[in-house]
């Protein structure tokens, strides 16, 4: 792929040879290593030598800093050449950095421990449980609004200017000249600022009031939300939020567990089981919880979320109880319980809760645009003190030359248009009004208004997967048998297979006598169609986490408790729970022909038959799906024949060395996953009753061994996992979002790479690549490897270096090693892939791998998601469109840009993006060119009069120049497109055009300059050479033919017109006219009603505009842009 990127440059052989002999050298017994590095884990050397990169030479030690995750660099350059290099800077960021950490006092994160319903006991002080998301608060609102406002050049030039017109000599006009533009537009900005900061606050406070039951001696109270100590024992109910960090105690279910929905933290809309720690789940009653003398010790708070130690310790019993305490005994903040009530005890509050600590703060988001006009500014700026310079030069530093150089920085200071800022800020709302009434996207809104322009500049698309390019919608598709097929169209027949063999063996049971022992070894007797199809659907049927729930029915009474199979087993009041959509949607699909599941607890479960007959089953052992493993297991005894059978389903590459041979398996997966299809291999062993003891007690054994538990427990399995029997592979479909494929389609032609970014397992993201198209079928997809060396992953590094025009799929935890070591090269080597999918990622990872392509690549990057866990992502990307979704509203809320389906993504990029940002670069340039207009004029009106720094216009001229005169008309450019939406559309390629950014550039932008000197040196110099007798009559044909110029130039500028441009030109042609009457002042009446006076004015005005418009039409016609072929 990228033969070019070496993972580190090599100097040279002999240059490397003698490298490597110094270093060994210096590493030999008495020597001291040199001190280029300061190693602060000298234990850790054998991992800081650097790799041999090739067998010409060793890495190069001066580009390896970064690769040497405990090394600093000692030696820098100091004095004064390091100051003005960038020292300053640094040395001022050092100060801020100690100020601020001086005054937050940054906590060190310890374990602890939590006394049961005792948060007096704490040994140090926690965190409030509140939530903030505000910006500022009373103190730093306005300074913190007029920072951001300030800290961009052309602001606090206007901020400058006007505060000098308080000085009597300096004063060249009227203050509201000066004041009146830069007040309103702090005045928007502060009531938008405002505004948002409000509705922030309202959010949070609706979250930190909501109310809860919490557990004490004298029974329950209501506490809010933000009131909760570590410590506290809290009743959560069903389709509650968990407020805070809490192990999980007891619950009201009777089987000791409870579903919980994480959608909001992880992403991942199945349904977690939990488990409460049995110690307190077997407790009589909910008061006992303060009978009994308690403590958890738990970890100091950390990011991973899929992770945590503790223990929970009883000291009142005889010996003391100690239980550990994983992942499924805890309950994260912000997690949905979803079934029963739960109790458990707060052990994390506030700042400290998994959630709060995988979610990144909000940035004022700056678009590329502004910096770009925020670059000419000082152009213009650098040009104004020039010209002034030379005024002053030219002048002969007569008299207080210093005042006069500041007098003409303020004549000319209309070079920098404080109306730019008005202008691009009105214009930003229009984009955002238009976006909002666009009927084709529906429902989108736009949350930040002042970057609309960035969806024009987008180059990298990183989305979520569940429930962004997914509807989380599995429907099952495939039963594959070996010999035989069943598809959508066929599963009437498997129905009737179902029914045949259970009527059948329904029949045997009734007239066979009792129950024959199970035998392995049985003679291999060719079964029927109908034995066959009813084992695979069986053991679909019992291989799963899968927990059927009853809502009770409206109304109903309370009943005494029956045996499990008198329950209510109707269909209308059951659904299902489970940890995927998968195992949910297999269950479902075996209810639909004919064999469901009615019931199931820790220890059995119950199927019930077409026939409506019960089988009950004992689940004797569950081995869960692991990422490592991509198989689960389940050992059951059926309860009427006594046989007991091992099921296990996995991914294909984990069960094809577990199945006995055959030749058809790897085809049909491959076929499967080829149409998108999500593969599953079932298999079962028949165990006879001393196998499974003898599996039993070895299972055990390994389950209480402390060292390498997780290794023996594996190696026991294995002797169960040989030579199984295939009985089926099945397909399951999670269903796109609706025109995801098109829309992916758009935004490639585009010239946006996309990457996808998900929490979800590598086989699922690998195939809802392939279906969604985000993978074309020609290309090839490189899987990454698992590493957790920097030695792997440098050998992985240099194997994926080899590859070309192939997607890369990545976990998170590889991608992890690869940062630590070869962050620089992984990303480069990422950025020439077609397409990237990073699986397993966290929401920490998520935002990490965002800023590292801002950082890297320097071009713009959208995130999209939908759930709580990319709001972190989406708040790093230059631009953050949010999906109002099944998973909530939070990244909805946190984005700039809300949407309602994926496909509402391409219209807005494609076309909103595109002509937001066309719009904003021709507006911004023609405000500037307004204004190097007048400043011109100025210039040759002082250097024929002497040079003296006297104003060409003043008063209400200047501020109607810049507003009723020439606003409207200029402001219609936000209407203007060069080609309609659905042509845009339909040519997704003129999209790429925009990320070079030739809109507004160097080069434009010193065009409409020359325009301008050319334009202001005729309106002056003509004004002057039909001077009559009184330098009245220059200022009104100067100032009229001025007015007609700009009006002209927006009716050359415009490229499609729009009825409201018409208006605006007109209107402002009309306030002008009318003005004459009022502007006694400045005008002579009587002559500006003269024919001389028309004359004069059309004269100038065309000798100004019609070699412009003769210019334009020789362009269009021998060298026309893109978009204009489309349109001819």
């Amino acid at each position: 792929m990228a033969d070019r990127i070496p993972l580190r440059p090599v100097r040279g052989a002999a240059a490397a040879d003698r490298k490597r002999a110094a270093y060994y050298r210096a590493a030999g017994p008495g020597a001291t290593r040199p001190t280029r590095y300061q190693l602060e884990d000298e234990s850790a050397h054998l991992d800081e030598m650097p790799l041999m990169m090739s067998e010409e030479g060793f890495e190069n030690d001066e580009s390896d800093y970064h690769s040497l995750p405990r090394a600093r660099i000692t030696q820098r350059t100091r004095g004064l050449e390091w100051f003005v290099c960038g020292g300053w800077k640094f040395l001022c960021t050092s100060c801020c950095d100690w100020l601020i950490n001086v005054c937050q006092r940054k906590r060190e994160l310890r374990a602890r421990t939590v006394w049961l319903g005792h948060p007096e006991k704490c040994e140090e002080k926690h965190p409030r449980n509140s939530i903030k998301n505000q910006k500022y608060n009373v103190f730093t609102f306005i300074p913190g609004v007029l920072y951001e406002q300030f800290k961009f050049f052309l602001n606090l030039y206007f901020l400058v200017v006007s505060c000098s017109q308080f000085v009597p000599a300096l004063k060249i006009g009227y203050l509201y000249t000066y004041w009146a533009p830069l007040g309103f537009v702090l005045a928007v900005t502060i009531t938008r600022e405002a505004v948002d900061e409000f509705r922030r606050f309202q959010r949070d406070k609706e979250v930190n009031s909501q109310l809860y039951s919490k557990l004490t001696v004298r029974g329950k109270v209501q506490v809010k939300s933000s009131d909760i100590q570590v410590g506290d024992l809290i009743i959560v109910e069903k389709n509650q939020r968990v407020p805070s960090d809490m192990v999980f105690l007891r619950t009201s279910e009777k089987a000791g567990s409870c579903f919980i929905r994480t959608d909001q933290l992880d992403g991942e809309t199945d349904w977690k089981l939990k488990v409460a720690v049995s110690c307190t789940q077997r407790l009589p009653a909910l008061g006992d919880l303060f009978s009994i003398n308690a403590y958890v010790h738990a970890q100091k708070p950390l990011l991973d979320i899929h992770s945590f130690e503790g223990t929970f310790t009883r000291e009142d019993s005889d010996p003391p109880i100690h239980e550990s305490l994983s992942i499924e005994n805890t309950l994260w903040a912000s997690t949905i319980v979803a079934s029963g009530t739960v109790i458990g005890v707060v052990i994390y509050t506030g700042k400290e809760t998994r959630s709060v600590m995988n979610t990144s703060n909000p940035q004022n988001k700056v678009g590329l645009l502004d910096l770009e006009l925020n670059q000419l500014t000082k152009a213009l700026f650098l040009a104004l003190v020039a010209l002034s310079v030379v005024m002053v030069t030219l002048q002969g530093f007569v008299g207080p030359w210093y005042r006069n150089l500041f007098r003409f920085l303020l004549l000319f200071s209309y070079i920098i248009p404080i109306s730019l800022r008005v202008n691009l800020d009105m214009g930003k709302a229009a984009y955002g009004w238009l976006i909002m009434a666009d009927g084709s996207i529906p429902g989108t809104v736009v949350r930040t208004s002042t970057i609309p322009e960035e969806l024009g500049r987008l180059v990298y698309l990183l989305t979520d997967k569940t429930g962004t390019l997914t509807q989380n919608e599995m429907v099952f598709k495939r039963l594959h048998l070996g010999t035989v097929s069943y598809g959508m169209d066929t599963m009437d027949e498997i129905q009737s297979h179902v029914r045949d063999s259970c009527s059948q063996l329904h029949y045997q049971a009734t007239t066979s006598t009792p129950p024959r022992k199970a035998q392995s070894s049985a003679p291999k007797v060719k079964k029927s169609v109908s034995s066959r199809v009813h084992e695979a659907v069986k053991a679909i049927a019992l291989c799963h986490n899968v927990t059927p729930v009853y809502e009770p029915r409206a109304g109903g009474t309370g009943e005494a408790e029956h045996a499990e199979v008198d329950q209510d087993f109707s269909d209308e009041n059951r659904t299902y729970q489970a940890a995927s959509p998968d195992e949910v949607a297999l269950v479902q699909w075996t209810e639909s022909v004919g064999l469901t599941l009615v019931n199931r607890d820790l220890t059995s479960m119950q199927l019930r038959t077409p026939s409506g007959q019960i089988l009950t089953y004992s689940v004797l052992q569950t081995f869960p799906f692991t990422s490592e493993s991509k198989r689960m297991g389940v050992i059951v005894r059926d309860e009427s024949t006594a046989e007991i059978t091992f099921y296990m389903k996995g991914a294909d590459v984990a069960m094809s060395t577990i199945v006995q041979y055959n030749d058809w398996l790897e085809e049909e997966c491959g076929n499967m996953a080829r149409e998108g299809l999500r593969t599953l291999v079932v298999a079962k062993r028949t165990l006879t009753e001393e196998q499974y003891q003898d599996f039993e007690s070895r299972h055990a054994q390994a389950r209480l061994s402390v060292h390498d538990r997780a290794l023996k427990v594996a190696a026991v399995l294995e002797s169960l996992e040989r030579d199984m029997q295939l009985l089926c592979v099945t397909g399951v479909e999670d269903r796109l979002q609706e025109h995801v494929r098109p829309t992916l389609e758009t935004l490639r032609n585009a010239g946006i790479k996309i990457w996808m970014l998900t929490g979800d397992k590598l086989e699922t993201a690998t195939c809802i690549a392939k279906s969604s198209h985000l993978v074309s079928r020609t290309q090839d997809i490189h899987v990454f490897r698992p590493v957790t060396s920097r030695g792997e992953a440098h050998l992985e590094l240099n194997a994926f270096r080899r590859k070309h025009d192939c997607a890369l799929v990545i976990s998170g935890d590889s991608l992890e090693v690869c940062l630590r070591y070869y962050e620089h090269e992984l990303v480069e080597l990422a950025c020439q892939c077609p397409a990237v999918v990073c699986c397993r990622c966290s929401p920490t990872q998520k935002a990490r791998i965002v800023k590292l392509l801002r950082q890297h690549t320097h071009r713009r990057t959208c995130a999209i998601g939908d759930g709580g866990n990319d709001v972190s992502m989406i708040q790093a990307a230059d631009c953050g469109i949010g999906i109002e979704g099944k998973e909530g509203k939070a990244a909805s809320l946190a984005a700039d840009f809300s949407i309602q389906r994926f496909e509402h993504v391409g219209r807005l990029l494609v076309v909103h993006g595109r002509s937001s940002y066309k719009r904003s670069a021709a507006l911004g340039q023609f405000v500037m060119h307004r204004g190097l207009v007048i400043s011109t004029m100025q210039a040759v009106f002082s250097s024929i009069f002497y040079f003296a720094s006297v104003p060409l216009y003043q008063g209400f001229l200047m501020v109607g120049y810049a507003t009723v005169y020439t606003m409207f008309p200029v402001f219609s450019l936000v209407l203007d497109q060069d080609v309609k939406p659905e042509m845009a559309m339909l040519y997704p390629e003129l999209y790429k055009d925009l990320t070079k950014g030739r809109s507004l550039s160097f080069k434009t932008f010193f065009i409409w300059v020359l325009i301008s000197i050319y334009q202001g040196g005729i309106l002056m110099f003509g004004a002057l050479v039909l001077f009559e007798s009184e330098f009245v009559h220059v200022v009104a044909i100067s100032f009229t033919a001025l007015v007609l110029t700009e009006l002209l130039m927006v009716a050359l500028t415009v490229r499609t017109w729009h009825w409201l441009m018409v208006v605006a030109e007109f209107l402002s042609l009309g306030c002008y006219v009318a003005s004459l009457a009022f502007l006694n002042e400045y005008f002579d009446v009587a002559f500006i009603t003269t024919v001389t006076f028309l004359w004069k004015v059309s004269a100038i005005t065309v000798v100004s505009c019609l070699p412009l418009y003769v210019l334009k039409y020789l362009k269009r016609k021998l060298s026309p842009p893109s978009y204009s072929k489309l349109t001819s």
